[in-house]
């Protein structure tokens, strides 16, 4: 969940042909924060050295270090941000970790498993060689990246003394990745290869960008899109060393592999705050877009779904006798959207599960069980584990992502991806829309060749979400009094959320966006439960959000949540109700009312989950925290 960058470019007797290391690592550092700011770190080679500053907190320290102390021009660098695993967020923690005596800089995403019996083993070593002592075999960290550094100047520096510079740092990254246990994405430069940085991954996110002259690597394409749109997907356990002219990727064995190269089909500008306070309140505003972006290409002339993505034999899905959603937190409460929506449609028993326990409980799946992974950055380590264990059991597996290229959906039979655009605030918004859409797209899908449901029902479901994008507009342009609201309650220590139905992870979701940005505590109920328990939290003045269901259509649960305002009301809570326009029973009941444009029941959340998020990225704003930037927390959790 950190983010690194690495880059060579050419040089002309001594000097910068095109690019400075600095400025692109840099440049890319900024736009991967997101990944992790516990601190930050550079490394470059210049004249058969590595010069290296790092900072711990957010990347404006590093500037201002290097601002201070400046790092010379030079046409090879990495850089790396973190989100702390291994050691406190301290400047001797951050990366880049050297070794061999200065001459190797090395940079990690993820964790080092047997970190701890390699760094015995190093340290044995060298008691038993009392010179190495003197060669930097000592550990100034917390990290398990220190170690990895270690065991990579170990080989180098011993097992391939008698090698020739020139390969010598890819064979010694192939047989340290031979001997470490883990999910790593690692990167590494040498001062005797002043023109190379290889790097390597397991379970890790890791992307090269292909320049003219000059080559990136990047955790992901915002660390080079500036630069240029051209990527190549690495698959796992695979190595790539660059150089400014030259790409070569073998397995960890030193066999001959190939990447994947695609276009990057959103410019730098997408990843821009576009004139908004936050990332986050971007990505707010960006909702009708994602959405409309999601559904754009998915249905022929005649109202019929071509999901063109999905690569699964037609066949094989009418067989599927159970589907499985996994995912973790935002992504999960999509899931729970999607379990009503598939079982409605489609008639398939639907279960909704947190990947992160789902294969530890050794699970029933067979042939005709469908698992769908739902996961924004699709490097989601819970995930991507869960789906690799549904896979050997034989299940048939589809992603919904938003990142093209990305691990789960290599690895999965088919995918849906979500066209939201780039998603840079750590607290997820039009990922969470865009996921929702294409979990209906898939439910539907199912239907139609189930023939669950009739091609005209398809077709109005299809007419109704093509509405949304305009109705979730209305919401945005009317959200005034909401954020008047919001800035109100600033010093409020508790809120309540209430839901039914496919309000029940509306509320829990709205109540996970006040936890993650204003730190201030938040539970989501299904309303009915209110009874069981939790109507004992309710105190004089505490405030409730409920999410009402629509009082239209025969089964609809309106009256009894309309009760459960009144019982929540006669214990003294402050009632802040999301309701259909048109509801006007609900204002004897609340203290605030937010209208929605009306919408069939299954498609709410799309527009109810808009104003929770509203209220969140204000209330926290109001108290004057980062939004974009929540503590403790990183944007793709790469790490099991």
């Amino acid at each position: 969940m950190c983010g690194i960058v690495g880059y060579v470019g050419r040089s002309v007797d001594g000097g910068i042909a095109g690019h400075s290391a600095l400025d692109v690592v840099l440049e890319g550092l900024r736009r991967l924060e997101y990944r992790g700011y516990d601190s930050a770190g550079v490394a470059v080679v210049s004249k058969g050295a590595i010069e290296s500053r790092k900072k711990s907190g957010k990347l404006s320290n590093l500037i201002a270090e290097l601002e201070a102390h400046p790092l010379p021009e030079t046409v090879t660098g990495i850089g790396h941000t973190r989100w702390a695993t291994h050691g406190g967020p301290t400047d001797r923690n951050a990366h880049p970790h050297l070794a061999d005596g200065g001459k190797l800089a090395v940079i990690h995403n993820g964790i080092i498993e047997n970190f701890a019996e390699l760094k015995l083993e190093l340290l044995d070593f060298a008691e038993l060689k009392l010179e190495l002592l003197d060669k930097g075999v000592t550990f100034l960290s917390e990290t398990d990246t220190e170690v990895a550094a270690a065991l990579l100047a170990d080989i180098y520096r011993n097992k391939l003394a008698g090698d020739t510079a020139e390969g010598r740092l890819t064979r010694a990254m192939e047989l340290a990745c031979q001997r470490l246990e883990g999910a790593f994405t690692l990167l590494a430069v040498h001062a005797d290869q002043p023109d190379v940085v290889v790097a390597a991954r397991r379970n890790s996110p890791l992307v090269v960008g292909l320049g003219e002259g000059e080559n990136f690597l990047g955790s992901d394409v915002s660390g080079f899109i500036d630069y240029t749109r051209r990527a190549v997907e690495l698959g796992q356990d695979q190595i790539v060393t660059i150089t400014a002219e030259t790409v070569e990727i073998t397995d960890f064995f030193g066999n001959p592999a190939a990447g994947k190269e695609y276009h990057v089909d959103w410019d730098p500008a997408s990843a821009e705050k576009g004139g908004f306070s936050s990332f986050m309140e971007k990505e707010i505003h960006d909702q009708p877009d994602a959405v409309a972006q999601t559904l754009l290409g998915r249905s022929d002339i005649n109202g019929k779904l071509t999901l063109d993505e999905l690569r699964i034999d037609p066949e094989l899905l009418k067989q599927v006798n159970k589907i499985i959603v996994l995912a973790c937190g935002t992504a999960a409460y999509a899931g729970m959207v999607a379990k009503y929506a598939i079982e409605n449609w489609c008639r398939i028993p639907t279960e909704v599960e947190l990947a992160h326990e789902f294969r530890y409980r050794d699970p029933i799946l067979d042939a005709n069980t469908l698992v769908v992974s739902i996961s924004q950055s699709g490097e989601t380590m819970d995930t991507l584990m869960a789906v690799r264990y549904a896979r050997e059991q034989g299940a048939k597996t589809i992603s919904i992502c938003n990142t093209n290229g990305s691990t789960i959906p290599r690895e999965s039979d088919a995918v849906l991806y979500t066209h939201a655009g780039p998603e840079i605030a750590v607290a997820s918004t039009k990922a969470f829309l865009a996921q929702i859409t294409a979990a209906y797209l898939l439910g539907l899908y199912l239907a139609q060749l189930r023939g669950n449901i009739f091609e005209g029902e398809i077709k109005d479901v299809l007419a109704d979400l093509n509405k949304i994008p305009a109705k979730i507009q209305k919401i945005l342009d009317n959200a005034g009094p909401l954020r008047e609201l919001a800035r109100s309650m600033a010093n409020e220590k508790s809120v309540l959320f209430l839901g039914r139905h496919v309000g029940f992870p509306v509320a829990l979701e709205g109540a996970l966006k006040l936890k993650e940005i204003a730190y201030i505590h938040a539970e989501g109920f299904a309303a009915g439960e209110l009874k069981h328990g939790p109507i004992a939290l309710i105190d004089e003045g505490q405030p409730v959000f409920v999410v009402v269901p629509s009082p239209r259509g025969r089964d609809s649960l309106h009256a009894k949540v309309v009760s459960n305002i009144q019982e929540v009301r006669a214990r003294g809570a402050r009632t802040l109700v999301i309701a259909e326009e048109g509801d006007e029973a609900v204002k004897a009941y609340a203290e605030y009312v937010f209208y929605v444009p009306e919408t069939p029941t299954l498609l709410m959340p799309l527009l109810t989950t808009v104003p929770l998020q509203i209220f969140a990225a204000e209330l926290a704003q109001a108290k004057g925290y980062d939004v974009d930037q929540p503590r403790n927390l990183a944007k793709s959790v790469t790490v099991e």
